[in-house]
């Protein structure tokens, strides 16, 4: 590159400033790291692309400090009417295992852009509109990226979240195999006069013709979707083009989407206020790898799929949640060899599983449900199965568990009921769990819990966080944070013993557990991510 051109430098440059980009630079932040994001777009886009946002993100978002400003602005999903031929053929109310801390949701892309964007500014760091990246190169000390304003960023690290058309994606030369379905569709955000119940997702079917009616926070809002008609279409892409995402032909019209709800709606059904519209193909196809070298992709930029239950932008936010905590303790010179490989042997099969599932449920399988455990397939949607179990990164399975009880690579589960001295309310386990650095949790149950919990506190590096949970006739123990397993719960959802250790990962999933104290286990787990000091 050029050496007329303004070099500036940064830790860590983020390409794209939708919902995967901003959580990438917030997780950044969060840990001390500074970075720079830019985004192509002058302003930010006002559509509702993805609207549902799954439990499992609820959780992260809960960690990131997004999650009070999130629960304002979104609307609760309290099941989906399904209609054939007119006729109601199934009436679903949302029911959640007991365990799961929080449901399904609806909440505008924009919202949430603007949700992150504003948490981000928080930290000093604010997206930079209107800047594209035209071209990179990389070496084993950095990143030198090519800005159309002219500048020149030399990155210790770039990560690409701009989307099924990703710069960065065509610049490291990924492949990103798949197809196009041939349909096409249109969307619309409307206003629906209808008495059908709030809050439920609505399915419409005649025949091969469709729409589904997504709710929104407002009055009677909803996100509509259906076939486009041929009037509407666009010229099909060209060889080797990507086939995804809003198309740039005519939108569709208010006229357009009442002429459907006409033919569908169970009832006389009036369609008011657009405000916007588009006419979108889908694909579904993935990358062959993450990451080459400091380079990484993440979210549509590595992989993309029907929009079937809302798991794409969920899966690309852990995409970056996963990535940012690796890369911070890059920056920092304290990744243990191998760490940021894992991003790509971590991710890349949840990416296949999510775009192989939603792919197989467009295509008329549909959502497939255990009737011996109905609860799997609300765990599945709402992203508390993504586990990373087998990762080069976390420990070896635990022997002698009864079945379902968390082992490393898990999820870390939840629990409730837990009791701090001086707060007079009921804890919950997954907040105490949202430091930015790895957390230890030490279980007794014994009397002598005390002497083991403080011996094994201090011989952990400094670089972790502990906690120590006790049962309900112990008092805390001095000297470390401790919280009183008052109703059982933690016992029960880790299948604790006396003794138990958890190493819990920045990400809020399971490294690694041992039986008894064992700090030199617990440090040799930890040594798979952090080199100690």
């Amino acid at each position: 590159m050029s050496n007329s051109v303004a070099v500036s430098s940064t830790p860590v440059l983020v390409v794209g400033a939708g919902p995967v980009g901003l959580t990438a630079a917030l997780e950044l932040r969060r840990r001390g790291i500074a970075c720079r994001i830019v985004d192509g777009l002058s302003e930010p886009p006002q559509y509702a692309k993805a609207v549902g946002v799954q439990p499992r993100t609820l959780e992260l978002w809960e960690a990131a400090g997004v999650l009070p400003a999130a629960l304002d602005a979104a609307l609760a999903l309290r099941g989906q009417l399904v209609y054939k031929d007119g006729a109601l053929v199934a009436d679903v109310r949302m029911q959640l295992p007991p365990d799961m801390p929080f449901g399904f949701t609806a909440l505008p892309q924009y919202e949430t852009e603007r949700i992150l964007a504003d948490t981000l500014a928080g930290y000093g760091t604010v997206v930079e509109r209107g800047v594209r990246l035209t071209s990179f190169t990389q070496d084993d000390t950095g990143v030198a990226a090519l800005l159309d304003s002219g500048e020149e960023i030399r990155a210790g690290y770039l990560v690409g979240a701009d989307g099924a058309h990703s710069t960065v994606r065509k610049g490291l030369g990924l492949t990103f195999e798949g197809a196009a379905f041939s349909e096409e569709y249109m969307l619309g955000d409307v206003e629906v006069d209808w008495s059908l119940p709030a809050g439920h997702a609505v399915r419409l079917a005649k025949g091969d013709d469709l729409l589904v009616a997504i709710p929104l926070p407002g009055d009677h809002r909803y996100r509509l979707t259906m076939l486009a008609p041929p009037e509407l279409g666009t010229p099909p892409p060209a060889d080797g083009e990507i086939a995804h995402g809003f198309e740039g032909g005519r939108r569709p019209t208010l006229a357009d989407l009442q002429t459907v709800l006409d033919r569908l709606a169970p009832e006389a059904a009036t369609a008011r206020t657009l405000r916007w519209s588009s006419v979108f193909r889908i694909s579904h196809r993935i990358v062959d790898a993450y990451s080459r070298g400091r380079v990484f992709v993440a979210g549509d930029a590595a992989h993309i799929h029907p929009p079937t239950g809302g798991q794409g932008m969920n899966t690309g936010i852990q995409d970056a949640v996963n990535l940012a905590w690796k890369l911070a303790l890059a920056v920092r010179g304290e990744a243990a060899p191998g760490l940021l490989a894992s991003y790509d042997a971590e991710r890349r099969p949840v990416g296949e599983e999510v775009v192989g599932r939603t792919t197989a449920a467009a295509r008329g399988d549909g959502v497939v449900i255990d009737p011996d455990d109905p609860w799997v397939a609300v765990r599945r949607e709402a992203q508390l199965l993504v586990g990373y179990r087998g990762s080069p990164i976390v420990g070896p399975p635990a022997p002698d568990l009864p079945a379902g009880a968390p082992q490393p690579g898990d999820r870390a589960p939840d629990a409730r009921g837990l009791r701090r001295e001086i707060a007079q309310y009921p804890l919950r386990l997954l907040p105490l769990l949202g430091s930015p650095r790895h957390t230890v949790v030490l279980y007794a149950d014994s009397a002598d819990a005390a002497a083991w919990i403080r011996a094994t506190a201090a011989a952990l590096p400094s670089g972790v966080d502990v906690l120590a949970v006790v049962a309900a006739e112990l008092d805390p123990v001095t000297g470390v944070p401790t919280v009183v397993d008052a109703e059982g719960e933690f016992r029960a959802a880790y299948a604790a013993t006396d003794g138990s250790s958890f190493l819990i990962r920045p990400d809020l999933y399971l490294a690694a557990r041992t039986p008894s104290p064992d700090p030199a286990a617990l440090r040799q787990a930890l040594a798979l991510s952090v080199m100690e000091p």
